[in-house]
């Protein structure tokens, strides 16, 4: 049996969880790291407590998540210098993610020598994008040089959740098609056919797309330049405002969805118009994605919001009759499995995700040479 440390780190936290062949044997979760009061002054002393504490006895391999891996990295990948160099050209797509991600591999390098690591990146489900999907319609050149295409993020997510309804369903991901909608904080949905990411609605970065909790998702982009030009702010400040200050807590001051429903039963219409708003968006691209995928088997909720608020699938699905999409409204309080009546021709289903497991599968299937599981 493999034995698998999974470690997820980000700007100021550390995830961490242990897999025993198929169990789960610990977990963790540091936080505030490099705050006053926080969990540790650092990532290396954060990771330093997890490894004095865990049972790392046997440890076989030690998966990562990296958020961004471009377009050079298209699978799980073992780490090596060659890696870590190439994970480091790509921080300028991401910022805010990957430095932290090459620290947690740098740490447990030097504190784990004799263990192999592999990175799995959030972007590589979507490698399978067709040029069409993944081409933005801006100088060619200037796209080249800085690297400017659809990446895609939640690719984990994804490619669990679309491997799993399929189990649900009784049927292989082959013969499938599908759409994703992974609703947390981060919001993105995504079209899958025979087990491949043909479409999915963040971008170069995980900004585009749905609306998210502190995320804005789509606009005009002229809303930058009025931004710059009319409001006097800075590059800096419009990046803030549309990535931390806007969404669900731009429109309501809440970035909770569960505050958000709490609030539009009370009455109050900043609530009710950001709950319109947001399943609006992702009805729209249900509809988009249906055209691309040209039929749909299945469409799938996961995520802290999909996988717990009904009213957000009532919502976001509704009017969708004519298209055979339809939720039983007993189901889906019930939060079932399948949400949809027995003979809606296109199933609805909950499916919640585990994205920590993801990593340890594919990791393992990183050091055994074997296809990738989540088909990229």
């Amino acid at each position: 049996m493999t034995r698998v440390l999974v470690l997820n780190c980000g700007s100021s936290s550390l995830k961490y969880r242990i897999f025993d062949g198929d169990r789960s044997v610990d977990r963790g979760l540091v936080e505030r790291i490099g705050e006053p009061g926080g969990g540790a002054p650092d990532h290396s002393s954060a990771l330093r407590d997890v490894l004095a504490h865990a049972d790392l006895e046997s440890l076989d391999v030690v998966g990562h998540r990296v958020v961004h891996g471009g377009a050079d990295f298209t699978g799980p990948t073992v780490v090596d210098d060659e890696v870590v160099a190439a994970i480091e050209r790509l921080v300028p797509l991401a910022p805010l993610h990957n430095p932290a991600n090459l620290t947690g591999i740098a740490v447990a390098r030097r504190l784990l020598p004799g263990v192999p690591q592999v990175a799995v990146f959030d972007t590589a489900f979507h490698a399978t994008l067709p040029p069409a999907a993944a081409t933005y319609a801006v100088d060619i050149d200037v796209a080249r040089r800085l690297q400017i295409r659809r990446y895609g993020f939640h690719g984990t997510s994804h490619a669990y959740v679309a491997r799993h309804t399929a189990r649900l369903l009784g049927r292989p991901p082959e013969g499938l098609d599908l759409i994703t909608l992974h609703l947390g904080n981060g919001a993105s949905a995504c079209a899958v056919s025979g087990g491949r990411s043909v479409a999915t609605s963040m971008g170069l970065s995980p900004l585009a797309g749905l609306v998210m909790g502190t995320r804005s998702g789509d606009l005009d982009p002229a809303v930058l330049f009025h931004l710059h030009r009319v409001g006097g702010l800075p590059v800096d400040a419009i990046d803030d405002l549309l990535n931390h200050r806007s969404g669900l807590l731009g429109l309501t001051g809440d970035n909770d969805m569960r505050a958000v429903l709490r609030r539009r039963a009370a009455g109050d219409p900043a609530a009710g118009l950001a709950f319109d708003v947001y399943c609006r968006r992702i009805k729209e691209y249900v509809g988009a994605y249906l055209a691309v995928l040209g039929r749909l088997d299945a469409v799938t909720f996961t995520g802290g919001v999909g996988e717990n608020a009904a009213a957000v699938r009532a919502a976001a699905l509704a009017g969708l009759e004519g298209l055979g999409i339809v939720v039983d409204p007993e189901r889906n309080e019930r939060a079932g499995s399948v949400i949809s009546p027995p003979t809606a021709p296109v199933a609805v289903c909950v499916v919640p995700t585990d994205e920590e497991r993801e990593i340890a599968e594919q990791a393992q299937t990183a050091l055994s040479g074997q296809p990738n599981p989540s088909g990229s």
